[in-house]
């Protein structure tokens, strides 16, 4: 069995690590920096970094701080926010990133997820995806959730899939920052549909109950969360050993 991971996620909006709920009243949760570190050293099995006002900005994820955090971490590192271009992924894979993700992009031009999955591999492509159910049918939303894109989630994460993107990152707008759990229905919905690893994010709360729920009834490869872990409400390496606890195979 592969091991379940463990994903701390930085959303950064001015150079700072902020969060919010339902995508909406972000507050400030730390230097972004200084909390990658943190998990590295923790025990974290990856990292993902997302400059969350960069599409709506119209510019590219802050490469300085790209180059900073790879200097502090000694695990895999994805970055996403305004990514639109190969050159765009080259820069930033440059900075120090393994992987690179993108969401709205390549909802409004899908052939990029082919030609950066042949460029740089799929093991480098990250399809994130925000997923939001609308009167019992789930859609995809893009410019940082502010725009239904009219996309069905089913229907989308198959085709980045066939396209080449090589893992899903998977948030559910109406689970974010809740911290009531997992959206289970939409994870299994797409674990179910695809071949490729899928990342839940989206609702962790302090219970490792949470976790121990979205892989048991989801699927899921892995498991992303912010708050509790920026606010130290279950530190990874709390969450680890009850995951090892109630039997789920971590690193």
């Amino acid at each position: 069995m592969l091991a379940k991971r463990i994903i701390p996620c930085l959303d950064v909006k001015n150079g700072q690590t902020v969060k919010g709920i339902n995508f909406e009243n972000l507050r400030y949760a730390g230097n972004p920096i200084e909390l990658a570190k943190k998990y590295s050293d923790e025990g974290a099995d990856e990292l993902v970094f997302l400059d969350i006002t960069a599409t709506n900005e119209g510019r590219q994820t802050t490469l300085k701080m790209v180059e900073d955090v790879a200097k502090q971490v000694f695990i895999p590192f994805t970055v996403g926010g305004g990514i639109k271009s190969i050159e765009d992924m080259r820069s930033i894979l440059t900075a120090g990133a393994d992987k690179v993700a993108i969401n709205s992009a390549a909802v409004k031009n899908p052939s990029l997820i082919n030609e950066s999955s042949e460029y740089f591999g799929s093991q480098c492509i990250v399809a994130a995806v925000d997923g939001k159910k609308i009167n019992d049918e789930y859609y995809v939303f893009i410019n940082a959730g502010t725009k239904n894109s009219g996309v069905k989630l089913k229907d989308w994460v198959q085709e980045v899939e066939q396209r080449g993107a090589g893992e899903i990152l998977l948030t559910s707008m109406d689970a974010d920052g809740t911290q009531n759990g997992f959206d289970i229905e939409m994870t299994r919905l797409v674990a179910e549909n695809t071949n490729i690893p899928v990342i839940a994010s989206g609702g962790a709360g302090a219970s490792p109950q949470h976790f121990i729920e979205v892989f048991n009834k989801s699927n899921a490869d892995a498991a992303l969360a912010a708050s509790i872990f920026h606010f130290g409400t279950l530190p990874v390496p709390e969450l680890k050993k009850a995951l090892k606890n109630s039997g789920i195979c971590v690193r």
